[in-house]
C-alpha cells in the first residue's frame, strides 16, 4: 500500500490528519455561507481542482481559474451542500455528499488533499 493511501498512526499522524479536517472544516463552513473570498482564502496558489462535467470533469488550476468556476454555485445562494460522511488519511479527506439547489439534488464525493494548511486539491465526482 502506498504511503498516500494509507492511514496515518502514531502521534505525528493523528496530528496530520486532525489538520487536514480542520482545513477542510474551515473550507465547509466558508463553502456553506457562499463566501467566495473566504472560502478561496483557504487553497493554494497551485491549488487544482477537478469539477463534476462528463466524461472526466474539468481541471481548473489556481485562484483565479478556480474562482471563475465557482462563482456561479456561490452565486445561487438557495443551494447548498450537505456533508453526509467524511474520513481523513494523513492530508487527504474524502467526502460524500449531496449538493441541493431549486429543483434537484445530486450525491457525490470530494478528495481533498491539503498542504501547508490549506487545501491543494479538490477532485469532485458524482453519481450518474
Amino acid at each position: 500500500m502506498s504511503a498516500s493511501a494509507r492511514t496515518s498512526t502514531g502521534s505525528a499522524g493523528v496530528a496530520q490528519d486532525a489538520g487536514a479536517e480542520d482545513v477542510v472544516s474551515r473550507f465547509n463552513a466558508a463553502w456553506g455561507a457562499h463566501d467566495l473570498a473566504a472560502t478561496l482564502a483557504l487553497i493554494s496558489d497551485d491549488c487544482v481542482f477537478e469539477s463534476t462535467s462528463p466524461p472526466d470533469g474539468q481541471r481548473y488550476v489556481g485562484p483565479a481559474a478556480i474562482s471563475a468556476a465557482w462563482q456561479p454555485i456561490f452565486d445561487d445562494t438557495a443551494s447548498r451542500f450537505t456533508v453526509e460522511d467524511s474520513f481523513t488519511a494523513g492530508a487527504r479527506v474524502v467526502q460524500h455528499w449531496r449538493y441541493d439547489w431549486d429543483g434537484g439534488h445530486v450525491r457525490g464525493i470530494d478528495v481533498f488533499t491539503v498542504r501547508d494548511g490549506l487545501v491543494a486539491e479538490k477532485l469532485a465526482y458524482v453519481k450518474g
